[in-house]
């Protein structure tokens, strides 16, 4: 046999029955991860359900606020397009707005759980987180049990102050033209360490829809509520503050305008705070 054959066999070998049989696996086709169905979908009917504002627990929500003890000026009222549309622009983007993360969690596990025996869930009153809100839903009102330190001893002093009955912060549905009154009153409470007792009241409308336009975000069909709280404590003067919530559907409250403290004007220009949903 010549050299040549020989070799020529060796090679047969090698790339046929000479060498070990090798299978090829078939390849799945490609499928996408099955998309996430939404919780809450905007059906932009002009009003919010109690089904279209319910808190997500662990899911942060990205503010931009105003610094503390920064004026904002804000014009309440905005404009009317050619369509006859109210529509707000607080799309400034302000070279010194903070980025604050709030979220809801649970009541459970809180040091003042036992405290507020109908509250559900708790979400931070103030950007820093340090005062948290007690919450309950009931189908028809969203409601505020009270309010406490995030954490018992607080370099300030521990607050812990349980309404009598809850105060109703939304009565559902939300939508135009609706009013309500709804106070609380505290006995033996705690404020910053001090003993304390008073009566808060909180006066809403919805007086305004339009389109609100944020420096990441534009909500075209946002609900206004306007609400006057008066705090009115057992020693010392009352408060009043005004405050101004653009509401949207599934997104909940989407900005904030609260004026200084005693502001006698509903469309205030001057702000002690402004939040607003963004990036």
């Amino acid at each position: 046999m010549g050299v040549l054959k020989k070799v020529s066999l060796a090679l047969l070998c090698c790339t046929a029955a000479c060498g070990p049989n090798r299978t090829y696996p078939e390849r799945l086709p490609y499928e996408p991860a099955p998309s996430q169905t939404l919780t809450c979908l905007p059906n932009l009917d002009g009003r919010i359900e109690a089904s279209e504002l319910q808190a997500a627990f662990g899911v942060p929500q990205s503010v931009l606020a105003s610094p503390p003890n920064v004026r904002r000026t804000v014009d309440l009222n905005g404009v009317v397009d050619s369509a006859g549309r109210r529509v707000w622009d607080f799309a400034t983007d302000f070279a010194d707005d903070r980025v604050a993360k709030l979220e809801a969690a649970a009541l459970q596990g809180q040091w003042f759980a036992a405290s507020f025996p109908g509250g559900e869930y708790v979400a931070p009153l103030d950007l820093g987180g340090t005062v948290l809100g007690v919450y309950s839903e009931d189908g028809e009102n969203l409601l505020l049990h009270g309010v406490a330190s995030a954490v018992e001893n607080p370099p300030e002093g521990k607050t812990l102050m349980p309404y009598l009955a809850p105060v109703a912060l939304y009565r559902y549905p939300l939508e135009l033209n609706k009013t309500w009154v709804s106070a609380g009153e505290t006995r033996n409470a705690t404020l910053r360490g001090l003993p304390y007792a008073g009566r808060d009241t909180y006066s809403t409308t919805i007086d305004q829809s339009g389109r609100l336009e944020l420096p990441d975000l534009t909500f075209t069909q946002a609900l206004r509520a306007r609400t006057q709280i008066t705090l009115e404590p057992a020693v010392g003067p009352s408060i009043t503050r005004r405050q101004v919530s653009w509401l949207f559907e599934c997104f909940g409250e989407v900005a904030r305008a609260v004026s200084v403290d005693g502001e006698t004007n509903d469309n205030f220009t001057t702000t002690s705070e402004l939040r607003r949903l963004g990036l």
